[in-house]
């Protein structure tokens, strides 16, 4: 079971301009934070990457449905849902907040990030039920 995100920590990943992501070791220690965009929609909160792998944070994450995340002011265990472009019209609405959030970076480096292979790599990030939720 997984918990919701307050009003309070959509503003603090709105106002970041990337989100730190990170998954465990077999022996639970951390590994290295990669940072990454990170739009949130209709009270979810969702990241990608420019194409699906197996490897490296996103492979390990896809693999384990687990992850740690963190922006200024937040730190918290999620679950990642692989969701893809998602049901109904949810990649025209995560597409769009890429392009309202990131649109100072021009279209050289917004429109990978709405193409194909970054939609196909769409995961949900949701606070992990129980997690521990520290404010930096």
């Amino acid at each position: 079971m997984t918990g919701s995100w307050t009003p309070e920590q959509l503003a603090r990943i709105d106002e970041s301009d990337e989100l730190e992501i990170t998954s465990r070791r077999p022996d639970g220690t951390l590994r290295t934070w990669r940072p990454i965009w990170v739009v949130h929609v209709d009270g979810q909160v969702y990241v990608r990457t420019w194409h699906r792998r197996t490897t490296g944070w996103f492979g390990r994450v896809v693999e384990s449905l687990q992850a740690r995340a963190r922006v200024p002011g937040l730190e918290t265990d999620v679950t990642v849902a692989d969701v893809g472009p998602g049901p109904g019209g949810l990649r025209a609405r995560v597409d769009e907040a890429y392009r309202a959030k990131y649109a100072r970076y021009g279209p050289g480096s917004v429109g990978p990030m709405v193409a194909d292979p970054a939609v196909a790599a769409t995961l949900r990030l949701t606070p992990a039920a129980g997690a521990e939720h520290q404010v930096q």
